[in-house]
């Protein structure tokens, strides 16, 4: 297998073994809420979208975007770059403030996207349990610049490390607000429609995740948002919990749900390519050293 073709990222990657954290989906919700407070990124969603009809739809498709770029073949992820480039560049939106028309693939938009979605998936990876090094966090920041090649950034823009991510936040937030948009993708996430047959289930399984992706948000966030800021230990200990208990169902028991990109990418590269966390905690990781990526 070792001419297999690894993909964008290959199993010498922080990212390889980040992304198949089951904590993904909690890291996923919390993006939502946070990409909600651009008033003109969520804007474009509302009008190009039939959010809250299809918010789960639009979910399962960011995720299998993820997941392509990261485990499928390098040709993989060009095309799948290449159909949301192709989608936003045909679409516009208007700013509920000026009324102006802009693309939905401004620069300043897909970057807010983009670094709310890492800032996110870091963030509650490592608050759940996964002891990433400050080199390996700074590695899976420089890493996903190749993700944000594919929506049609310049990578040489892009947050290279965690610094740079957090200077891009403290110069961004003065233009963040929870204007009606975001209010109603915070009522969405709250309670989110389903039949009434599964509104117990909404109530025992969903609405945990989201409380915990909204309380791990940053301060700035719950204060835009209105609502109380949960208690951090208490948010740190249910996301350690969780990741826990989310972590003793066997992988390859969580990898054979659709679309199984995960699965797929270890029979091309070989049992040595299977994301593992103790990957990320061995202080001999390979993941460590230079040149590896």
């Amino acid at each position: 297998m070792g001419g297999a073709d690894p993909g964008l990222f290959g199993p010498g990657s922080v990212t390889w073994h980040c992304h198949g954290d089951p904590m993904m989906w909690i890291a996923g919700v919390r993006a939502l809420y946070l990409q909600a407070l651009h008033p003109r990124a969520v804007r474009a969603v509302m009008e190009n979208s039939d959010f809250r009809r299809d918010a789960w739809g639009r979910l399962l498709r960011t995720a299998d975007f993820v997941g392509t770029v990261t485990y499928g073949t390098t040709a993989d992820a060009e095309r799948a770059g290449a159909r949301v480039r192709a989608i936003h560049r045909a679409l516009t939106a208007t700013d509920p403030a000026t009324g102006e028309r802009y693309p939905v693939d401004d620069p300043d938009l897909l970057l807010w996207v983009h670094c709310a979605q890492i800032d996110s998936f870091l963030h509650v990876l490592r608050r759940s349990g996964v002891r990433l090094t400050p080199a390996q966090a700074d590695r899976y920041v420089d890493e996903n610049r190749a993700g944000a090649r594919l929506v049609g950034l310049d990578p040489a823009g892009v947050p290279a490390d965690t610094a740079a991510l957090a200077a891009y936040f403290e110069e961004v937030r003065p233009r963040l607000a929870a204007g009606a948009d975001a209010r109603a993708v915070d009522d969405f996430l709250r309670a989110p429609p389903v039949p009434a047959l599964l509104e117990p289930g909404r109530k025992l399984l969903w609405r945990p995740v989201a409380a915990l992706a909204y309380g791990s948000l940053p301060a700035y966030a719950h204060r835009l948002y209105g609502r109380p800021a949960p208690d951090p230990r208490t948010v740190t200990r249910r996301l350690r919990l969780t990741g826990t208990l989310l972590r003793s169902i066997p992988a390859g028991l969580r990898w054979r749900l659709p679309p199984g990109h995960i699965l797929k990418a270890m029979r091309r590269m070989g049992p040595g390519s299977r994301p593992s966390a103790y990957t990320l905690r061995s202080p001999a990781s390979i993941l460590d050293r230079p040149g590896r990526a």
